[in-house]
């Protein structure tokens, strides 16, 4: 048993839907899962297990930034076999190109962050989205239309960063599209482990123009990136 998810080995399924808040958790399960059952509430971060369209999947919240995704993360698999891990959250866009509620799928991560390098040393690890789930969320994200990207995200280790502006001109300069906080985790730990892992990102804010995505609005291209999500994974 692990320490911050406490369940029994067989509540919780290969497939896991990870966003960071908690209550988006319990929202994923109420609105798009059948036959529900909640498997943690350790420290409030929920978990659950349902069907979608007969398929088996959970809901892990993970909390916010790097550290603390990485330990749901790492006792999903390690503890419960978790095979498919798909970060579902929000982002800010830096490019012209993502506007708000737009949609990113993440093909790469750059990141500030210094546990790549407590883990590889002087090696520059590259973490990218599993090819297979992001092939798949490219052609249903073109069918159904809906405004999205693909490109590399940058994940910060700080909200409040004195340097935020500068690093924000070198991201840009590179072409990478949108800041979050935990997709290099996320993907640092799918090729260490041999699992399969995509983030799919739904932009709530512009770091360009300062604009915000009202609480409404947020909800409904929520989920709408939920619904490219478990497309994705089964159909």
């Amino acid at each position: 048993m692990s320490i911050h998810i406490v369940a029994d080995p067989s509540s919780i399924a290969s497939t896991v839907l990870l966003p960071g808040d908690p209550l988006r958790a319990r929202h994923i399960a109420q609105t798009y899962l059948t036959d529900v059952t909640q498997y943690n509430e350790i420290r409030g971060m929920y978990g659950f297990t349902g069907y979608w369209q007969g398929n088996r999947v959970s809901v892990q919240g993970t909390g916010m930034g790097m550290p603390s995704f990485s330990i749901y993360a790492n006792e999903l698999i390690d503890s419960y076999g978790a095979k498919r891990l798909v970060r579902v959250g929000t982002c800010g866009t830096m490019s012209e190109k993502l506007k708000l509620k737009d949609i990113l799928i993440a093909q790469a991560a750059d990141t500030d962050s210094a546990i790549n390098k407590s883990r590889f040393g002087s090696y520059q690890f590259a973490p990218t989205a599993s090819f297979e789930l992001l092939n798949k969320a490219y052609g249903h994200a073109k069918a159904a239309k809906v405004g999205f990207a693909v490109g590399n995200v940058f994940t910060s280790d700080q909200f409040y960063d004195m340097h935020g502006e500068q690093k924000k001109a070198i991201a840009r300069s590179v072409g990478t599209m949108a800041i979050d906080m935990e997709t290099c985790e996320l993907y640092t730990l799918a090729r260490l482990k041999g699992i399969e892992a995509l983030t799919l990102l739904t932009v709530s804010d512009s770091l360009l123009t300062g604009e915000q995505v009202s609480p409404k609005e947020r909800q409904i291209t929520f989920n709408a990136m939920v619904d490219l999500a478990l497309l994705t994974l089964f159909d």
